[in-house]
């Protein structure tokens, strides 16, 4: 039989509208499996940053201040100069050391020339031996001038090194009158300014390296069993000047064989594991490090998504025979982005973590 054209297209639209109503209810969710995971006991202990390296810059010479050329708070790199000494003296001695080391390579080539011409006699001498005109005597005296001859070379020798030495002093404490930072880091105090005199080890700058820092707490003794070398705990810092604290991980590096007899603790050191060049730390600044107190144990975890409140109590819709149903649970402490869960769940049931706030108790879904 044909049909007319117009009830075929009427027909075939029908046929769309026609999905059934349980696939129409059928919503799109995001769902996430409840998982068994170790838990460790951990306890706060407050430590601080620490500057791996941080003092206090001193004159390696003696003299005035011509100039400073930093102030509290610059940034320098290594090597870079801090302070310069007036020079004059300084440079007048090095050019004077420079004329006596001058003078003892002279001195040293004369007295070289004066052993090579008394040998050059007593070989004369020594082929006159069996002529009649040889004389021991005087053979005798040409052996003791070629002697003392090269005693002169020696002592010249001995001078040579003197001057040296005393250029390569006069060298360095010119260099040294240039004061400049040991390491990169930032000035964190003045202690002279141009006009002072200062002597060997006065202190000119204080600097701190920000650069790298590490973790130092007093650990009580009962818990450094758990604290080995290479060993990760998690620790927080208020970062970024908005009061919120943001959690990191820490490495031990090293613990301190010396315990402190009033507070039964030692000092552990720890390694940050973030950029610390870009996060704008200080040293001394506190953090709350979680170190192990306990054995650890298996516990069951549900993604914080799943979780909702309604009417001051926590519930989390479950996926059942492709049905969201609700499901009240006791929630413990937070593992990262998890719930411990203490009821309510088993390991292995699937959970919905998106699109959960629009459902209705009973209605199908369609995981994701």
């Amino acid at each position: 039989m044909r049909i007319h054209p117009f009830l075929a297209i009427l027909m075939l639209a029908l046929s769309t509208f026609t999905t059934p109503l349980a696939a129409q209810d059928a919503a799109h969710v995001g769902v996430d499996t409840v998982l068994s995971e170790p838990l460790i006991q951990t306890a706060p202990v407050i430590g601080r940053l620490v500057a791996a390296q941080a003092g206090v810059v001193a004159a390696r010479i003696a003299g005035p201040i011509a100039e400073m050329r930093v102030r509290v708070g610059d940034r320098l790199e290594k090597n870079a100069i801090i302070s310069v000494l007036i020079k004059d003296t300084l440079h007048w001695q090095h050019q004077l050391n420079k004329a006596r080391f001058g003078e003892a390579q002279a001195a040293l080539a004369t007295a070289r020339s004066v052993v090579d011409l008394r040998a050059q006699e007593m070989s004369r001498m020594d082929q006159l031996k069996k002529s009649a005109a040889f004389s021991q005597a005087r053979m005798e005296d040409k052996e003791l001038e070629v002697a003392s001859a090269q005693s002169a070379v020696a002592q010249s020798q001995a001078a040579l090194v003197s001057a040296q030495a005393n250029l390569q002093l006069s060298k360095i404490n010119l260099d040294n009158a240039e004061i400049r930072a040991p390491f990169g880091g930032v000035v964190s105090q003045r202690h002279i300014d141009v006009g002072a005199y200062v002597n060997v080890g006065s202190p000119v700058i204080g600097l701190i390296d920000d650069e790298h820092l590490e973790i130092e707490a007093h650990v009580p003794a009962a818990r450094i069993n758990g604290l080995q070398p290479g060993k990760k705990v998690a620790f927080r810092l208020e970062q970024g000047g908005d009061g919120k604290q943001r959690n990191y991980t820490a490495t031990v590096r090293a613990v301190v064989p010396s315990e402190d007899p009033l507070t039964r603790t030692r000092r552990v050191r720890f390694v940050p594991e973030f950029d610390l060049g870009t996060t704008g730390l200080a040293s001394n600044q506190s953090v709350v490090l979680a170190l192990p107190a306990g054995k650890s144990e298996s516990v069951v975890t549900v993604h914080k998504d799943a979780v909702l409140n309604k009417k001051g109590k926590d519930i989390v819709f479950i996926v059942e025979d492709g049905k969201a149903n609700i499901r009240p649970v006791l929630l413990g402490q937070a593992l990262g982005t998890r719930f411990v869960v203490l009821s309510g769940l088993a390991i292995g049931d699937t959970v919905v973590v998106r699109g959960n706030e629009r459902l209705r108790p009973g209605q199908k879904v369609q995981p994701q």
